[in-house]
């Protein structure tokens, strides 16, 4: 009788112990670990980290860190953490969130615009992926991999095409270039390539008058026309005298990137920089900034016509009144001088 009472007391015991273990696993496993009233959060875990610094970063986010270590160490996520972007939803057990830093890397949207250099490119990219903007113009600027490409430290600004184009967050500054050296090809076409070569012009030269069209009209509908006058220009032998091209000499031949110039005056004209399209005939060494899609298509399709000049429209602003002839062109741009006077428009 004794001996029974022992084997079912030592089985109670052992009920007892399961269902705690069993409570235990399932706090620990399957209970909810959440704590932001969110429906989700993004958290961005960068590369290197360790299991302590995943712990860290998600401790806003989770109630119990003590039952998340059990349970990482227990997946062997501490021994395989993965950098990236993930997004938590709320009431995620440990499981899950293990699940999902795992093996669930967000992608993040990366864009930019017409930047002027591939400084200020570098910058722009490092405020959306993990690599920083040192590591990043380092790689835009890799002797080898320019060389490799057709690309020299001037032209290698017409690689980057402003747009959207999806990453992940801890892409490396090199698979970021790689990959917009990968869309650059894509853009041209054979169709494209054609056309550059009936121009008499290579692709690099291409995105370079198309830079200058981009900073000369922020009108879509007009660029066909202005890349058209610069064609013309190109044609006859003519100095395009663009003054984007002087404005950017002067940026270039100071470094300073962020001066603001809103007239070109006559002293400027006579800057010596290959950049300076007063003084040197074609295209100069290298896009001035990075022109849109539009902008190179509109070099390539540009519009055919006798224009040869063009100047502000003070009567309809963000268009240019356009002339064949440089008597016609000095009647307009009279004009548009007499506009700047009276703005007090000095530079």
């Amino acid at each position: 009788m004794y001996l029974k009472r022992l084997v079912l007391l030592v089985l109670l015991i052992g009920l007892i112990l399961c269902a705690g273990f069993a409570y235990m696993v399932y706090n620990a496993l399957l209970s909810s670990n959440t704590t932001f009233e969110e429906s989700q959060v993004t958290v961005f875990i960068p590369t290197g980290s360790t299991i302590d610094d995943v712990a860290e970063i998600l401790e806003p986010y989770i109630d119990n860190s003590d039952s998340f270590y059990q349970v990482a160490r227990r997946k062997h996520y501490d021994q395989n953490i993965k950098p990236g972007k993930y997004v938590l939803m709320k009431g995620m057990n440990n499981n899950d969130l293990i699940n999902t830093i795992r093996s669930q890397n967000t992608p993040v949207s990366v864009s930019f615009n017409n930047q002027e250099t591939l400084a200020n490119l570098a910058g722009r990219i490092s405020q959306q992926i993990e690599a920083d903007s040192i590591s990043l113009l380092e790689a835009f600027q890799e002797d080898t991999f320019l060389k490799n490409n057709g690309f020299t430290n001037e032209t290698a600004l017409a690689m980057y095409l402003p747009n959207s184009y999806e990453f992940y967050w801890n892409t490396t500054a090199e698979s970021f270039r790689d990959r917009m050296n990968e869309e650059y090809s894509r853009f041209w076409t054979e169709a494209r390539e054609k056309k550059a070569r009936a121009l008499g012009m290579s692709k690099t030269d291409v995105v370079s008058l198309a830079a200058i069209v981009q900073k000369e009209t922020a009108k879509v509908d007009e660029r066909p026309r202005v890349a058209g006058v610069y064609l013309n220009r190109i044609k006859l032998g003519m100095k395009l005298q663009a003054d984007p091209t002087v404005i950017f000499a002067i940026k270039h031949s100071s470094g300073n990137y962020d001066t603001i110039i809103k007239r070109v005056l006559y002293r400027d004209l006579k800057l010596d920089s290959p950049y300076n399209t007063y003084k040197y005939t074609g295209v100069p060494p290298g896009p001035i900034a990075m022109p849109d899609i539009s902008s190179i298509d509109a070099v390539l399709n540009s519009e055919n016509h006798d224009y040869l000049y063009f100047v502000v429209n003070v009567e309809r602003f963000g268009y240019h009144m356009f002339a064949s002839t440089l008597a016609q062109h000095n009647r307009n741009k009279t004009q548009y001088i007499r506009w700047l006077n009276q703005q007090n428009i000095n530079r």
